[in-house]
């Protein structure tokens, strides 16, 4: 059935328990369902008419934060072909691979900056869809980097970087020279208050701090 959902997800601000959750790891559990999260203007465009394109049901996440972003995005007409499943090696890099989507990708994007200052250079990988998602990219690059960090908003707890994770354990474990890291929010309720709800996200600095234990 071709139809495309797109649902507002994440914390933007004081929406507290009841519209902060990320629910991606929910639907990418569904066989039949394709799940997408963009982390850019130009790739909103783009996977947007690439589901709108599809004939299987398609869910869009777009986080709330994301919605304030601007970007140059291409003519209608001439955007760049986009296939579903199939991830962006967004920065190339020989020490460590960090992957995210939607939102999590400002945290890859910064912790890989502030990585390179100290002389690691991080190869950052936007999964964009996450049902199918793409094994093979991610896997490539564990190959090659032997070290794996993986970030989402999402709480942890059951979060899509398991499936990640547990994928690269089971297929590229004699690659890696370190544990793997996942990161996303505690489990418990996003608080209400701009103070507390700041407490439960991640940032970049929590990822190279991580990273930096790897060596």
């Amino acid at each position: 059935m071709p139809l495309v959902l797109r649902a507002p997800d994440g914390s933007a601000g004081g929406g507290a328990a009841q519209h902060s959750q990320c629910v991606e790891s929910w639907f990418a559990h569904i066989p039949g369902i394709k799940v997408v999260a963009p982390s850019n203007p130009y790739d909103a465009k783009m996977v947007l008419k690439a589901a709108i394109e599809c004939d299987d049901p398609v869910l869009y996440f777009e986080n709330k934060i994301l919605y304030k972003e601007k970007g140059e995005v291409p003519e209608i007409g001439e955007e760049e072909p986009y296939t579903l499943g199939k991830a962006r090696v967004e920065r190339e890099g020989k020490d460590v691979t960090i992957v995210s989507y939607s939102i999590g990708m400002k945290n890859a994007r910064g912790a890989a900056d502030l990585l390179a200052k100290e002389g690691i250079e991080a190869e950052v990988i936007d999964l964009i869809t996450l049902s199918p998602w793409d094994k093979e990219t991610v896997l490539n690059s564990v190959k090659k980097t032997h070290r794996l960090c993986i970030v989402h908003e999402a709480v942890k707890q059951g979060g899509f970087g398991a499936e990640i994770s547990a994928t690269v354990a089971e297929e590229a474990m004699e690659y890696l020279d370190a544990p793997i890291l996942r990161y996303g929010a505690p489990f418990c309720p996003i608080p209400f208050a701009p103070t507390l709800e700041k407490m439960v996200k991640v940032v970049p600095e929590d990822l190279v701090k991580g990273i930096k234990g790897m060596f």
